[in-house]
């Protein structure tokens, strides 16, 4: 059979040993050896899963007065928590149930699917097709969570003609009792224990390190390589190491004076160009956003022009404000109120429309501070104008967050226009603040 890419290489991470490494060198190994990696992969999702529905499913159903939480899914259309509950073999329709039976953990069983995976992993009962309603009226739940919400798409993965069919199946007196499972599913997925920070910490780290090499001679040769040429370069390296992406093609841009001046396309890059990377990858089934800037030299230059360096100083210092003022506890609109207040008092303005700056000498501000890990853009408690149903959300201990701000600075290189500074690392928020899970942007790069 054909050898298969694997990753290899470097450890990352103190949370526990043992733990599984990668590195950013694919290598080709024997078959035997590519079946273990895959196996191993396979491992270390089941334990994910285990931890979850252990550690986090009980506290989110009762949270939310939910006793049975129902996921519905046909063959062919699956439902956005197909791979968080282990996938399977669905033939026609299947339900993963989980109910609160009392004790301190969830009944979970699996009607209508199939697969050594979903077998061998978190499942009390894994049985073939079965009537619900007797399945449901033996444990004659009161309120029962199904996945249909207006606000979270991966609550809502239940089409029309699926809920018709559940609701009949269930009758009256349970289809009755239906509610939405959306903050059940929200509390779930942004919801991250040991064995799962770990996997987004080593996805943060595979993410930069791309981004990092990306924004580098390596791949760069100014006048020559265009944006697009970097993107595919950055797509090619995830499908080499079987990783997905957060937000599908890379984003490569050149920001300029006017803002945003062109964005993976086919824009040679040329010298004086500032460019930025925004993309995630995908790495057993946690998701990560993050960016990374550098300045392409003009002839004579040996550094960032200090205007473009100020700029960016001035968002490291907005990052600062960010990064003492978030904690645990309060809603996440409690906490963007709060740090507004904070980031004014520090000398800045917050912006009123985002992208629409006013021709004065004030850096002004814009936070987007959102949720993170289970996709580029969670379904967690979110700091961030661009999620207000979210708002409403507590933000609640290792919930991981993307800490993204934008920070417009006047520079006199390019005759006073500001120079919009996105920066964007992923963390999770405890009680101490927030701390982040690998290292974080901390200068331009520069490219020779």
């Amino acid at each position: 059979m054909p050898h298969r890419p694997v990753l290899t290489g470097a450890l990352f991470g103190v949370l526990c040993t043992g733990m599984i490494a990668t590195s950013l060198t694919p290598t080709r190994l024997p078959a035997q050896a590519a079946a273990e990696h895959a196996r191993t992969r396979w491992e270390r999702l089941c334990q994910i899963r285990r931890d979850q529905f252990d550690l986090i499913l009980p506290r989110a159903m009762r949270d939310h007065g939910v006793d049975m939480w129902i996921v519905m899914q046909k063959e062919n259309q699956f439902d956005p928590m197909y791979d968080d509950l282990g996938r399977g073999y669905v033939g026609s329709v299947a339900y993963w149930i989980f109910t609160d039976r009392g004790g301190d953990r969830i009944e979970r069983v699996a009607i209508g699917v199939s697969g050594y995976r979903l077998d061998e992993c978190g499942y009390d009962m894994v049985r073939g097709f079965q009537p619900l309603l007797a399945f449901v009226a033996e444990r004659d739940p009161k309120r029962i969570g199904v996945n249909m919400s207006e606000l979270i798409g991966a609550a809502d993965g239940l089409s029309k003609t699926s809920y018709d069919r559940l609701v009949k199946e269930l009758g009256p007196t349970y289809g009755s009792r239906v509610v939405s499972a959306e903050r059940v599913v929200s509390d779930f997925r942004s919801g991250f224990t040991a064995s799962r920070l770990i996997a987004l910490g080593e996805n943060g780290e595979i993410a930069r390190r791309l981004a990092d090499r990306a924004l580098s001679n390596e791949i760069i040769t100014p006048g020559v390589t265009t944006l697009e040429d970097v993107a595919w370069w950055m797509a090619n390296e995830l499908q080499s190491r079987n990783l997905g992406s957060s937000f599908e093609m890379p984003s490569v841009y050149i920001t300029g004076p006017k803002g945003i001046e062109a964005s993976s396309n086919e824009r040679i890059i040329q010298r004086g160009d500032l460019l930025m990377i925004d993309w995630g990858v995908g790495y057993l089934n946690t998701w990560t956003d993050v960016k990374r800037i550098a300045y392409v030299l003009k002839p004579g230059e040996t550094a960032v022009p200090a205007g473009i360096q100020k700029a960016f100083d001035n968002a490291v210092a907005v990052r600062n404000v960010i990064r003492r003022t978030i904690k645990a506890g309060p809603t996440a609109g409690e906490m963007l109120t709060r740090l507004a207040s904070e980031i004014e008092k520090a000398g800045f303005r917050m912006q009123g429309t985002f992208n629409e700056t006013t021709n004065d000498d004030k850096v002004e501000v814009m936070i987007g501070c959102h949720s993170i890990g289970d996709r580029g853009h969670g379904s967690g408690p979110s700091i961030a104008w661009f999620n207000p149903g979210q708002h409403s959300f507590p933000i609640k201990p290792f919930n991981p967050f993307s800490i993204e701000l934008f920070a417009w600075t006047p520079v006199p290189e390019w005759g006073g226009a500001k120079a919009r500074i996105p920066l964007e690392d992923d963390a999770i928020v405890t009680e101490r603040g927030v701390e982040w899970i690998y290292p974080i942007i901390d200068r331009i790069r520069v490219i020779k």
